[in-house]
């Protein structure tokens, strides 16, 4: 099972989907597309437990953490 995990000004929300599954693998690259083209980062936590930047969709990535762009004022 892999997850995707969505930040926001509530919290996070979080999709979780089987990586064998077709469809929620494209569900999954849809979500990156389209959130990264809001300006999320998208990063997948590696064997280290570290985490890096992702651009293109990863179907073997566990978890990847999508964080809204940062706006200082």
């Amino acid at each position: 099972m892999a997850t995707q995990i969505v930040m926001n000004g509530r919290g996070d929300s979080r999709h979780i989907f089987e990586q064998k599954d077709s469809k929620r693998l494209a569900e999954a690259e849809r979500r990156l597309k389209n959130l990264t083209g809001q300006g999320f980062t998208a990063a997948a936590r590696t064997v280290g437990c570290d985490l890096k930047v992702v651009r293109i969709f990863d179907p073997t990535a566990d978890e990847t953490l999508f964080y809204p762009r940062l706006v200082g004022g």
